[in-house]
């Protein structure tokens, strides 16, 4: 564990946002040749945003068991929030042309579109406030407000099962992660502390 966190200290926290910027790349110029572009691009996106989104909630837990990398929990939500952003311009543009009634229509008749985008609306708040000033600002309220993250994770694993309309060993994977993530929190801090800590 010491030559793991002495690493991650060697490791600067801006090298994440060059490994967001990375992943899009990775999923969106294969994604520009294949069969179904806009569908690739749209799933591929939003999978890794779940991804770094559950990463983001591992954090905590990690220190548990002596892995500290505490000092990049902003940048991988940060990152996470933008891949999300990415994911919601990829349907905006390419699959809906920005028709914005068939938008509205869709947002009322596909409820995982509803729930995913109730995910977007929770993690915006934690992406404005990611920084030193915010934390000074609100102090104790900080710590609450970044609690969104725990439903934001919720509806945005319940809207990739809702996408994938069938149960595979992944989404499986993704829903055991979140569960095990959420059930530890529970399990050490208690549910009411969880909630409202």
């Amino acid at each position: 564990m010491d030559m793991l966190n002495a690493g991650l200290r060697r490791l600067p926290t801006w090298s994440l946002y060059i490994l967001g910027v990375a992943i899009a790349a990775w999923v969106i110029v294969p994604g520009l040749q294949a069969i179904d572009p806009v569908r690739d691009i749209e799933r591929g996106l939003g999978l890794w945003a779940v991804r770094v989104l559950l990463l983001s909630l591992m954090i905590t837990p990690l220190r548990w068991v002596g892995v500290n990398a505490l000092r990049f929990r902003r940048q991988i939500g940060l990152v996470g929030f933008g891949l999300v952003v990415v994911h919601l311009l990829s349907w905006l543009v390419l699959d809906m042309g920005l028709r914005w009634e068939q938008i509205a229509a869709d947002l009322i008749k596909r409820w995982y579109i509803m729930i995913g985008m109730a995910s977007f609306l929770l993690l915006i708040p934690l992406a404005v406030t990611s920084n030193d000033r915010s934390i000074r600002w609100l102090r104790k309220s900080w710590g609450r407000l970044h609690k969104l993250a725990y439903p934001a994770a919720i509806l945005a694993v319940v809207h990739f099962i809702m996408v994938q309309k069938v149960w595979t060993a992944e989404i499986l994977i993704y829903a055991a992660i979140l569960a095990a993530l959420l059930g530890a929190r529970v399990w050490k801090f208690g549910p009411s502390r969880v909630v409202w800590g």
